[in-house]
């Protein structure tokens, strides 16, 4: 059947059951280059850090799946409307990652200028993130019940300039609504790390750090770079302000505790062995990290086993909510990030709570994002480039306290003024991306890079 070979590899990275992982992984690749219809384009994120082979499967996809189907007719130059048309389309307009991070640009986006439109065809969830966000567009659209052609058709009648998908090809996505045009301008923003490969995509939100310009290859759509980081943050969040010790989440007491929160089928084989290098170079040193499900546990266990470093070294933490969680990140010590696909949100917070990140930046968009994060709050020590440099800066900081400490201060001390928790400021900046957009359309001009 088409696309599941990478569907199964991607269930078995989830349990974290890695047997002959390198081996399918070799296959797969040599599958995509030939052309043939082996992945969806979100599991290639966490298995290939090779933008390359990602864009190759994803237009293979989108040919068979999302072809441009031109069954609408061509959206001629509208009429210049008096404020830019915005249509935001999600699944996402709940208590969720991509809401955590966006919730704050509604708010902060300048209303005389801009006409904000949200298209929801999520859950119609009543919680207090759906409950904030109801408040900042001047039309919120529930289409979940319309079908992709209807809510493009939809999208067109109201006279939408520019289209922003914050969905891509993750889960509970309609990306038909963009195969049959549902604006003029159509763009690719924060919820799929990676290009679209579809000609009708126009613009992918980024920055230097994830899209150098020799990379701009492996994109399909003109790239848009914003000066800090592409990443939006909500400034404020509620935290919970119930006391907790390292004994209250199943910690030890004493020892170094490093962490990673991500979900477990971000954790590579590769990166794994790392970790493991790491807390065994750390003497009573222990590894917390986020259970995405029990097998995952038991399997990363066994794993830890079979390299000779004790189980019980490795605790879990299970889910609870957003105030709870970040709360609890402050009682660890060092964050370490997957490759290839970093911490996105996961990333953000950490820092917001004074927990140093080291990443290992990679070559895709997904492998680039820590990378990003740090540089927006001026800490690019914490940026590696291979395996060895991660492992030693990792051991360094642990066993040196002194050193660990410069670079915690110098992260609370950032955070209050780092333009990555600047809403404001990156609203004005991503407005700005929206206004040569539409410039460019309103003068007859196709897409092309723009540098904010």
């Amino acid at each position: 059947m088409d696309f599941i070979f990478g569907a199964s590899l991607h269930n078995r990275m989830n349990l974290c059951i890695w047997e002959n992982l390198s081996n399918n992984l070799n296959k797969l690749i040599d599958k995509v280059k030939n052309g043939e219809k082996v992945s969806r384009p979100f599991p290639m994120l966490s298995l290939i850090d090779d933008p390359s082979i990602q864009r190759k499967t994803t237009e293979i996809f989108v040919n068979e799946k999302h072809p441009q189907t031109n069954i609408s007719p061509k959206i001629y130059q509208y009429q210049e409307h008096k404020k830019i048309r915005i249509g935001y389309f999600s699944a996402d307009f709940h208590n969720h990652a991509t809401m955590h991070l966006m919730a704050e640009l509604f708010e902060c986006h300048d209303r005389d200028k801009f006409e904000l439109i949200a298209f929801s065809f999520g859950p119609d969830s009543q919680d207090k993130w759906r409950q904030r966000i109801l408040l900042c567009f001047d039309k919120f659209i529930e289409v979940r019940t319309q079908s992709e052609q209807d809510i493009a058709l939809l999208s067109r009648n109201i006279g939408i300039d520019i289209a922003v998908d914050l969905k891509g090809f993750t889960g509970d996505n309609l990306f038909n609504i963009f195969t049959e045009g549902s604006a003029p301008v159509q763009v690719n923003y924060l919820g799929y790390p990676g290009t679209t490969a579809a000609e009708y995509m126009d613009y992918i939100i980024a920055d230097q750090t994830l899209i150098p310009e020799t990379h701009q290859r492996y994109y399909s759509e003109k790239v848009v770079y914003l000066p800090n980081s592409y990443q939006v943050n909500v400034s404020k969040k509620k935290i919970s302000k119930t006391p907790l010790t390292r004994h209250d989440v199943g910690l030890p007491n004493s020892g170094f505790v490093f962490s990673c929160f991500n979900n477990n089928y971000k954790i590579t084989p590769h990166t794994f062995f790392c970790w493991m290098r790491i807390i065994e170079a750390v003497e009573d040193s222990v590894l917390w990290l986020f259970e995405s499900n029990r097998s995952a546990a038991s399997n990363l266990k066994k794993e830890a086993s079979k390299l000779g470093i004790n189980e019980d070294r490795l605790f879990f933490a299970k889910y609870v909510s957003v105030e709870e969680h970040l709360n609890r990140i402050q009682l660890a010590d060092l964050f370490l990030d997957t490759l290839p696909y970093n911490a996105h949100t996961t990333t953000s917070d950490a820092l917001k709570m004074g927990l140093p990140v080291i990443t290992c930046m990679g070559n895709s968009f997904a492998s680039r994002v820590g990378a990003s994060l740090l540089n927006a709050v001026n800490l690019p020590e914490l940026i590696t480039t291979t395996q060895e440099q991660y492992e030693s800066l990792a051991i360094q900081l642990a066993l040196q306290p002194e050193k660990l400490k410069i670079i915690k201060d110098k992260l609370i001390n950032n955070v209050p003024t780092a333009p990555l928790y600047d809403t404001p400021l990156f609203t004005r900046h991503l407005e700005s991306a929206y206004l040569t957009m539409y410039d460019r359309y309103q003068h007859g001009l196709d897409p092309d890079h723009i540098y904010v």
